[in-house]
């Protein structure tokens, strides 16, 4: 049967037009760039970007970018940046050419930017893998203008804040997306087990907890996980990857909304908790 026989056209329709209602915010588990060698992620990915309504543009959130005052990547399209090494050679073959979004810039510029507030333009950086590795499997059409900020900060609080700010966004199609990883300490897992090996208990502990702050709406806990959360100085010695969660809590106004478990499960014992908050 030919492949487009097993799509509803009118479904397809509905899918490949941007959407006018409102985003939800999602904070996802990126992974690395072999991510795209693990069939069951992918495809976990590839289904997420289905179910979501599609987003006129995407604003990323990545543990891989810290600069202050806060800076906007390139509002065009331009080269990927492999902030990694001592990958094989294909990892930094990989394209993912979506469109700049300048007029997106232009709007975060107006909510975070004003006195005393600068807001930097880096024109020349592209994407991190923080940002394009979930998208190559959520939008593999790179159809949907993407705008990547930096963190100013690893305040909890803070990133809350500068959420709340963006939130008006969301009424506008956009979909904000924070990426980082739901536990990450690369010291203490076996990069050479099975990536579904048992995970340790320290990052089964801390998933756990996480799970069940969400889904509590627990949102003072989860400011303060660092003293809150099982484990937390092991789960996440270094917390830049937990960060952008606070982006896309802050997004979801209160911080209590609807949380839906988009992807769960662990990868080399890391959690790869992903949710959904609208």
């Amino acid at each position: 049967m030919p492949a487009s026989k097993l799509l509803d056209p009118e479904m397809m329709k509905i899918h490949n037009s941007p959407t006018a209602e409102r985003m939800p915010a999602v904070f996802l588990s990126h992974g690395a760039p072999p991510l795209s060698d693990d069939r069951e992620w992918t495809s976990e990915l590839a289904a997420w970007g289905q179910n979501l309504p599609k987003p006129r543009s995407i604003l990323v959130v990545s543990a891989h970018w810290e600069s202050a005052p806060l800076a906007f990547g390139a509002t065009s399209t331009v080269p990927l940046y492999y902030d990694f090494y001592g990958f094989a050679p294909r990892y930094y073959e990989v394209t993912y050419p979506a469109p700049g979004a300048p007029e997106l810039a232009d709007s975060v510029a107006k909510l975070l930017g004003g006195p005393g507030r600068p807001i930097h333009s880096d024109p020349e950086r592209g994407l991190d893998h923080g940002a394009y590795v979930p998208l190559v499997e959520m939008y593999p059409d790179a159809d949907i203008p993407v705008l990547q900020i930096s963190m100013p900060t690893l305040d909890p609080g803070d990133l809350f804040q500068i959420g709340r700010s963006l939130a008006p966004l969301r009424d506008e199609g956009v979909l904000i997306l924070g990426s980082g990883f739901s536990t990450h300490n690369l010291r203490a897992v076996d990069l050479g087990a099975p990536t579904d090996a048992e995970p340790p208990a320290w990052s089964s502990e801390f998933d756990h907890w996480l799970d069940q702050a969400l889904n509590a709406g627990d949102l003072d806990g989860l400011i303060d996980f660092e003293a809150k959360a099982p484990a937390a100085s092991i789960a996440h010695p270094r917390t830049e990857h937990f960060a952008p969660l606070f982006v896309a809590l802050g997004a979801t106004v209160d911080g209590s909304s609807n949380v839906e478990t988009a992807i769960d499960g662990f990868w080399y014992g890391l959690s790869k908790r992903s949710v959904q908050l609208s």
